[in-house]
């Protein structure tokens, strides 16, 4: 029976790490189908090569600094428990490479490709295991300081700080420091809007995206015994509040329907596993009014051209997932209880903390190197003929 249930936690965890895999294709269609048609290539190529580069720096680097556990050893060592650490490995690797895929979208339509390859190995090498390692690998004495603080250890069963609000700030670490698009915001005050270049491709990353966060937050529990339905339903009511929410304050606009699922599954990843399905519902439908405010927010008034909104998406309802965990995963609101708000505050403000200074010493460093975005003249041509020679939809056959 050990051995059914070794094979059985390892299929388990791999269907989880297949499912969030699966949620690359999600973000690269969600871009492609947000950025200008001179951007489409660029977008779905940089996603792809990100999580290569990811899987190079998380495997040899960013395991070992966040959980200790190094694969320098033989296939046989490695293969005990039916290769359960290797798959587990893969699962956390697909969290781990969601944070550059994350920072793509705010960098889209004026970024260099190499430059941001080299932010990716060391975030995804570096600044994200530090404090994945901190609150979920229980190291370098984080937790202890927060129990002590607050008593009660910071809790985010499936993210919502540790991925998501990490990404989003490192994403607008990136997005000041990359500056607006060329001709974006003029000097007499005049904005150049940029519609998306194709609903029907937003709306498809979207789909996947959500379907594939089930497996994002179910499958957290890492083993077969400890699966929860609860997960599941509060993970669908957030899905379903951030979608009316935000489909009610955009007026309709399809950006925002289909942004506004992601913004609840965003939110309510902390918590998922403690809180009761109508707080889920609240916390999704904040999420989505989050989001709609904040996106307009620092497109029209701050002038911030972060172009899918990864900060107001994920780092903001990211941040406020985790503190919403501390409030919804209470019993006197139907949640489990083993939860504190102090200590989810203090955790969400540590991880946004630290996210915002890494990305701002990753991207300064790189920028003090080299130039993070394109010339003028590439980022008018388009990244697809700058970068790859290649449009998404070329007019005619290529002359040989």
């Amino acid at each position: 029976m050990d051995q059914v249930k070794q094979g059985t936690d390892a299929l388990f965890i791999l269907l989880g790490a297949i499912m969030v895999l699966a949620m690359h294709a999600g973000f690269a269609f969600l871009e492609l189908g947000t950025v200008r048609k001179k951007n489409q290539v660029n977008a779905l190529v940089k996603i792809l090569v990100d999580f290569a580069v990811s899987t190079i720096a998380y495997f040899f680097v960013g395991y070992t600094v966040a959980y200790g556990v190094s694969f320098f050893s033989g296939a046989e060592l490695l293969a005990a428990k039916n290769g359960y650490e290797l798959v587990k490995f893969f699962f956390l690797l697909t969290f781990a490479a969601a944070i550059p895929a994350i920072v793509s979208g705010g960098i889209a339509e004026r970024a260099r490709f190499g430059p941001q390859l080299m932010a990716t190995a060391a975030i995804v090498g570096l600044i994200y295991p530090l404090f994945e390692g901190a609150i979920w690998g229980g190291r370098f004495g984080v937790q202890g300081f927060i129990e002590a603080a607050t008593g009660a250890a910071f809790h985010d069963f499936a993210g919502s700080v540790v991925v998501h609000a990490v990404g989003g700030w490192i994403g607008l670490a990136a997005v000041l420091l990359l500056g607006a698009r060329s001709n974006r915001y003029r000097k007499d005050g005049a904005m150049s809007a940029h519609p998306p270049s194709s609903i029907p491709f937003l709306a498809l990353g979207a789909w996947i995206l959500a379907v594939g966060w089930f497996g994002f937050n179910v499958m957290s529990a890492q083993t077969i015994a400890k699966i929860s339905g609860l997960v599941a339903v509060n993970s669908l009511m957030a899905m379903v509040g951030g979608t009316l929410v935000a489909v009610l304050l955009g007026r309709n606009d399809p950006g925002f329907a289909y942004n506004g699922p992601l913004a609840g599954l965003v939110a309510v990843c902390a918590g998922s596993d403690v809180m009761h399905p109508a707080g889920a519902l609240v916390v999704g439908g904040t999420a989505g009014a989050i989001f709609v405010a904040l996106f307009t927010l620092t497109q029209n008034r701050w002038k911030i051209d972060d172009v899918l909104g990864v900060w107001p998406l994920h780092g903001l309802c990211g941040a406020w997932g985790g503190i919403a965990c501390g409030i919804f995963g209470q019993t006197a609101l139907g949640g489990l209880g083993g939860v504190s708000f102090l200590a989810q505050f203090v955790g969400t403000l540590m991880g946004v903390s630290w996210a915002f200074a890494g990305g701002l010493a990753v991207y300064g460093a790189i920028r003090a190197i080299t130039s993070l975005r394109l010339t003028p003249e590439e980022e008018y041509e388009g990244a697809d003929l700058s970068i790859h020679k290649i449009g998404a939809t070329p007019d005619r056959e290529a002359s040989w």
